[in-house]
């Protein structure tokens, strides 16, 4: 952690709408012996229960022997009674992000060396039942997906597959670009590639009217650790249009760039305005691409949710934070 203190730092007076009169960020929850606070952030509303995936736990004695944990934590009840549940499962090889799914969780898998990449559904309820959805792009293995979000109107699952898993050695080497897929389970299980181009494509999000999709390109730091400046810590936004009866991505252009960090995990509020996890943080832009502020949260975020009315939980890798801004800011994934 740095000495960065949590709070909120306004850079446009349109920010002050998002935050509302009484903003507030909390420890909401803390464990120290693995970074099991990292992705997914998947809320589910009748329980109030969070599901999210831990980073890599790599074994100091065996650098091959990788795994990532998924938690429960019940947000239901006071914060001094709050804890996390590990999900004894075997299945998901490399759990990574998520999406609610069939009164479920969505979940990406990142595969390893025996299993390959894909999607899979979990229940939400124990004893938590998991069932592939999709293991391949038309019996070419995945790299390693990352990042899910189902469009609310044809149940259409669009996900990112970047080659994160062969350069931190947990999958063999990458058999196909790194893209944006789209997968139809209504449509005889059609699976297409909807975008490329991207350095490390990461997290994904429609916008509240779902006529436009953001998606970030991490590139700026790969899997091996490497970084560099010229490679893009950035957000591309896409206009959804439909041609012959199917949905393309098209006029791609650059949204934002992060000033600190990669933006990672990212959704919009029902005003439009893109919220993502970055190096200090959760930042703030205006549908325009303009920053409006930051929610300063020391460390940095890989991923959060809108939860309840005017709040997000957000994972800071061995830390979750409860975050309370304006009444009126909703979430426009479950539009809570």
């Amino acid at each position: 952690m740095t000495d960065q203190q949590p709070g909120f730092k306004i850079i446009e007076q349109a920010f002050e709408e998002v935050l509302g009169p009484r903003p507030d960020i909390r420890l909401y929850l803390e464990h120290d012996e693995c970074a099991w606070a990292h992705e997914a952030c998947v809320f589910i509303p009748s329980t109030g229960v969070l599901f999210v995936t831990s980073n890599r736990i790599v074994d100091p004695a065996n650098e091959d022997d990788q795994k990532i944990v998924i938690t429960r934590v019940n947000t239901s009840g006071d914060v001094s009674a709050a804890r996390r549940d590990e999900i004894p499962q075997t299945a998901i090889a490399m759990a990574n992000g998520g999406v609610n799914y069939k009164g479920g969780i969505l979940f990406c898998d990142q595969g390893n060396h025996e299993a390959p990449a894909g999607l899979y559904h979990m229940d939400a309820h124990p004893p938590h039942t998991i069932t592939p959805v999709l293991l391949d792009f038309n019996g070419r293995p995945f790299n390693s997906l990352n990042d899910v979000v189902v469009h609310p109107g044809d149940g259409s699952i669009w996900f990112t597959d970047p080659m994160y898993g062969a350069e931190q050695g947990f999958r063999p080497p990458a058999q196909l670009p790194n893209q944006v897929y789209r997968y139809d389970p209504a449509n005889g299980g059609s699976v297409r590639a909807v975008a490329d181009g991207f350095d490390r494509p990461n997290g994904l999000c429609f916008s509240p009217d779902l006529e436009t999709m953001y998606v970030t390109d991490t590139g700026f730091i790969h899997g091996d650790g490497t970084t560099s400046f010229q490679r893009p810590a950035s957000i591309y936004a896409f206009d959804v249009i439909t041609r012959a009866g199917q949905p393309f991505l098209a006029n791609r252009r650059l949204f934002a760039m992060a000033d600190n960090g990669v933006p990672d995990g990212i959704k919009t509020d029902e005003a439009g305005n893109v919220y993502s996890g970055c190096g200090d943080g959760i930042h703030v832009w205006s549908a325009g691409g303009v920053l409006l502020g930051k929610i300063l949260i020391p460390g940095g975020v890989a991923n959060f949710c809108f939860c309840r009315r005017g709040e997000i939980m957000a994972l800071n890798e061995t830390r979750m934070w409860q975050i309370k801004l304006s009444d009126s800011c909703i979430g426009s994934l479950l539009k809570l």
